[in-house]
């Protein structure tokens, strides 16, 4: 690129970014400035796809909150997942700018079903942060190679910024209103007090992916890569049950169906071959009780999806109910797979999870076929 197409590329990286700054000092709802926003930044990179996505605590995924150069019905309802082999969803958890050169040759990072279908080569993310917490990610996608330059990057990063501000400002606006309404002083100290708590673990819980993202990335082996990825795995579970603690109840219970179907969301989102059903009673439990609930669920579909399944796929029902008994509750994973190989009972994967069971004072039962694996966590809640 010549010095004039340089110069010309940066005054269109200004004007845009003041033509967003301007509508965001001018008050324009969220909605209306994200649909603009990405228009606006299409425009400055010259690129045919944007999106801009928000993270979902309840579902565990990122939206696709608006966008540009997506077929219909693609905006507001796609949906892309959280875990470090997802582009945004590697931005998302690490807080940290992601570009591909090339996500048809990378062995790292795996493909959507909407990039795909758009021809989507190139990509670069950057997450949208409030406070330090990440709302959601900014992404361009090139339908040919593109190295994008560091000046994109900062544009794309400044532009999130904005975005972020904007974003922020309505909240608050929506905050005041509420308290304004009614909210007793109290009950608002108390929610504040949750949020900031949830807003720092989360912020934590961040640190710790982004630390094992470049620990990985520097390993030779596969297993070495498995091991980190499966501790990344139940770091995030933590992260989700946290998200669900409910102001509404003392910030100390988390609704167990919620917390169980945004759970299996963020494990469902990279598997191709089989698919998840979570029928749950309407239960809730002390965070201490659901953090390990979480990791044995974790433990157990992954588990199924790893060894009891081959290239065919299957199914996997995940069932909470509350038993007859005096608030005795019955966790199951149930799969349709081939069973557990009788030459190597009580994997270390089993240890763990009776390790998790005494943790809430319960009990595993294993039961395996050819026709398929079911583990039932029986337990109380206090």
């Amino acid at each position: 690129m010549g010095a004039r197409d340089e110069i010309a590329r940066l005054r269109r990286h200004q004007q845009v970014l003041m033509e967003l700054s301007h509508l965001a000092a001018h008050r324009l709802p969220a909605d209306g400035l994200l649909e603009t926003a990405v228009v606006q930044i299409a425009r400055g990179v010259e690129i045919d796809h944007v999106k801009l996505m928000r993270y979902r605590s309840e579902t565990g995924d990122l939206l696709l909150e608006a966008g540009v150069g997506w077929r219909e019905g693609v905006v507001g309802h796609a949906t892309f997942g959280i875990d470090l082999s997802s582009p945004p969803g590697r931005a998302f958890q690490t807080g940290q700018p992601v570009h591909i050169l090339d996500l048809h040759q990378s062995d790292e990072f795996r493909m959507s079903s909407v990039l795909r279908e758009h021809g989507i080569v190139s990509v670069l993310n950057v997450p949208v942060q409030i406070d330090g917490a990440t709302w959601g990610v900014l992404e361009v996608d090139s339908s040919v190679e593109r190295d994008f330059s560091g000046d994109t990057r900062n544009f794309l990063m400044i532009a999130a910024s904005i975005i972020a501000s904007s974003i922020h400002r309505e909240q608050v606006n929506q905050q005041h209103e509420q308290a304004i309404a009614g909210l007793a002083l109290e009950s608002r100290r108390h929610q504040l007090l949750l949020h900031e708590m949830q807003h720092r673990t989360k912020n934590n819980f961040q640190t710790i992916l982004s630390m094992i993202s470049i620990q990985a990335a520097r390993l030779q082996t596969e297993n070495s890569r498995n091991v980190l990825g499966k501790i990344a795995d139940g770091i995030m579970a933590m992260a989700l049950a946290h998200d669900q603690l409910a102001p509404a109840q003392g910030g100390e219970l988390v609704n167990l169906p919620t917390y169980l179907r945004a759970l299996i969301s963020s494990i469902q989102k990279p598997l191709e071959t089989v698919t998840v059903h979570v029928r749950a009673d309407e239960l809730s439990a002390p965070i201490e009780y659901a953090v390990p609930i979480g990791l044995i669920v974790n433990e157990l579909v992954t588990n199924s999806v790893k060894h009891g399944f081959d290239e065919a796929g299957g199914t996997i029902h995940v069932e909470l109910q509350s038993g007859p008994g005096r608030g005795e509750i019955s966790l199951e994973v149930i799969d349709n797979g081939k069973g557990i190989d009788p030459t190597r009972p009580g994997g270390s994967g089993l240890r763990l999870i009776e390790a998790l069971a005494r943790q809430v004072r319960g009990r595993v039962d294993q039961e395996s076929s050819s026709a398929g694996t079911r583990t039932r966590l029986t337990f109380t809640l206090p």
